[in-house]
């Protein structure tokens, strides 16, 4: 029997050459239906993300060529006559076992250790299950990995702390406030990093977004997402007083906020903690904000390096992760019978014009 993983990731292709070989939802059932009916394989998985697609197959018996045969079916399937040389990777039992358990425990993700891609592999697993293109390899195989995501999960810190600017913008104000449930949000500047903070504070159960913009239409634009309201860029120092977080990101070549300016706001708030989060490159918030009571100031290179202690502390559970993986895919390999010592790692390019 074989089990093999074929693929694209952002580790071997860059996402123009990802999305040529990305399955929409509505072609997935039909792509799984042609794999099994041409008889490719007798199983088979297909995940498909902005960062990876791959497809999981199996063959009851051993089959060298079922790697080659996966490369020659995604490349027909999206009319590509031509790849370039070791963008598509193959995995072979234990390597493909392997693969699998790393990518569900986010340990092969660009975001080191995220959880989005398991409910992503979940999904995937349930549409090929329902379709009846899944068995007992797959079963199996696709059960276990979600139990060692789990155990991972739980027994190291490989998901401990966040490594992006805007979550850990929305770390910090939990750690300031007891819940984010009652406080308003004041998003200054409708940038591409604000705006994530903006929605994970959202998605936390802040009370209120509030967003001013030079371009109200932008305000508006952004508010309605947020569900939040949008306020006139000239406005927005009267809503200080009601405001318990900002995030500001504007192309202003100066301060939009000093200290003395901030002294005599405080006035009007009591003795409520104030958060600054100035993500702006030239900064906005004056850093001697900070020295104020009850005002903490980040700006970003502060965001990036809390990320960066994060990503190390990550890292340096790899390790133990790996240890994990490595004993439970011998306990799969002994239940399922594949062959622990075939190797057959193969990285194939599809010859031109075929």
């Amino acid at each position: 029997m074989s089990i093999v993983v074929t693929g694209l990731s952002h580790h071997s292709s860059p996402v123009e050459l990802r999305e040529r070989f990305a399955f929409s939802e509505p072609q997935l059932p039909n792509a799984l239906d042609l794999l099994i009916e041409r008889g490719i394989a007798d199983e088979a998985v297909i995940l498909s993300t902005c960062n990876r697609v791959e497809i999981y197959a199996a063959r009851r018996e051993d089959d060298p060529s079922l790697g080659k045969s996966l490369q020659q079916y995604l490349c027909e399937f999206h009319n590509i006559s031509e790849t370039p040389k070791d963008a598509i990777y193959s995995y072979c039992d234990r390597q493909s076992i392997d693969h699998l358990f790393r990518v569900a425990c986010g340990i092969d993700s660009m975001v080191l250790g995220e959880t989005e891609i398991l409910g992503q592999l979940k999904l995937a697993y349930k549409l090929a299950h329902t379709k009846k293109a899944t068995g007992p390899l797959l079963n199996k195989t696709f059960q276990k990995a979600f139990q060692v995501a789990k155990l991972v999960r739980s027994e190291t810190q490989i998901q401990r702390g966040s490594i992006s600017v805007s979550s850990v913008a929305v770390e910090l104000a939990e750690s300031i406030f007891d819940s984010l449930k009652a406080q308003q949000v004041l998003v200054i500047g409708a940038g591409d990093t604000s705006e994530k903070a903006a929605r994970a504070l959202r998605s936390r159960g802040a009370r209120s977004i509030l967003v001013s913009n030079r371009s109200h239409d932008r305000a508006v634009a952004l508010a309605a997402e947020l569900d939040g309201q949008a306020i006139g860029y000239e406005n927005w120092e009267k809503e200080f007083q009601h405001v318990d977080i900002i995030i500001s990101s504007t192309a202003a070549p100066h301060y939009i906020l000093t200290r003395n300016k901030l002294e005599g706001m405080l006035r009007q708030r009591g003795h409520r903690p104030l958060l600054l989060v100035d993500i702006a490159v030239p900064r906005d918030i004056d850093p001697g904000c900070n020295q104020l009571e009850n005002v903490y100031v980040y700006n970003i290179d502060d965001l990036q390096t809390i990320a960066g202690q994060y990503l190390e502390q990550r890292k340096a559970e790899l390790e133990l992760c790996q240890h994990l993986i490595d004993a439970k895919r011998n306990e799969l390999l002994d239940n399922i019978k594949v062959h622990p010592d075939k190797t057959n790692i193969g990285l194939f390019k599809q010859p031109a014009g075929s």
